[in-house]
């Protein structure tokens, strides 16, 4: 039986979220989306950046014709976009594509052009944290790639938290895991993957402000780099 915000109240949604956080810290990531798609049915979906199909694939698992939120914030690499197509026409899922308000015309004639320069903050909220606050308005829970091993500020995720931004659970199922782990799964059950991360990119955002990564860097050195930006602001 799955339960809604309106049925439980968002005190209570909080209080089950971190519960949820320490009773499945140890447990598979399988077994975390399974307890997620159990209590949230239609009201939880994946969140995917489409730098790999990981969690989307899991999910699946879990609960065929999960739905897939992908952020189209039209500064895509276009293997990006290739991999959200073949993400589409191959798992069992429902991708579902969001849009920022304003297309890159729009937003350079009323901000001036490469606003990604000049204040990425401003372009971050813009094209994908104001879209996604949207597009997650019709679910109470959603899931992340988020892992412990990418970056200091992600050392302290938990596989289930509260998202309280949104008011809403916020679920990391692989956490846990690390880059080997991923490889492994990734082997092990055929799943897609973006190009580029066979080009030199480790972590995978908008072509503007991602480049390769240089040897001895951390997994998400190549996003905003040369800035003390490390987010985009979807998290945190």
């Amino acid at each position: 039986m799955t339960i809604t915000q309106e049925e439980r109240g968002t005190d209570d949604l909080k209080a089950l979220a971190e519960q949820a956080g320490r009773d499945l810290e140890e447990a598979s990531a399988l077994e975390i989306l399974r307890w997620a798609t159990e209590t949230f049915g239609k009201r939880f979906c994946v969140t995917s950046s489409m730098e790999d199909a990981v969690v989307a694939h899991l999910a699946s698992r879990a609960m065929p014709g999960v739905d897939v939120v992908f952020l189209d914030t039209g500064y895509h690499f276009p293997e990006t976009i290739g991999t959200r197509d073949a993400v589409q026409a191959v798992m069992d899922v429902n991708v579902i594509t969001l849009t920022p308000r304003r297309t890159v015309a729009e937003q350079d004639a009323e901000y001036g052009p490469r606003l990604h320069d000049r204040d990425p903050d401003l372009c971050c909220k813009l094209r994908k944290v104001q879209p996604l606050e949207e597009g997650l308005q019709g679910y109470d829970a959603w899931a992340t790639g988020l892992r412990r091993d990418e970056s200091p500020t992600r050392a302290n995720t938990p596989v289930v938290g509260w998202d309280d931004k949104r008011g809403k659970v916020k679920i990391s199922p692989i956490a846990r895991w690390t880059q080997d782990d991923v490889d492994t799964y990734v082997a092990e059950h055929g799943v897609l993957t973006n190009p580029l991360l066979m080009d030199g990119y480790t972590s995978v955002g908008c072509a503007p402000c991602t480049r390769r990564v240089l040897a001895g860097e951390d997994a998400r050195a190549g996003r905003w780099a040369g800035r003390t930006k490390t987010e985009c602001g979807l998290h945190g």
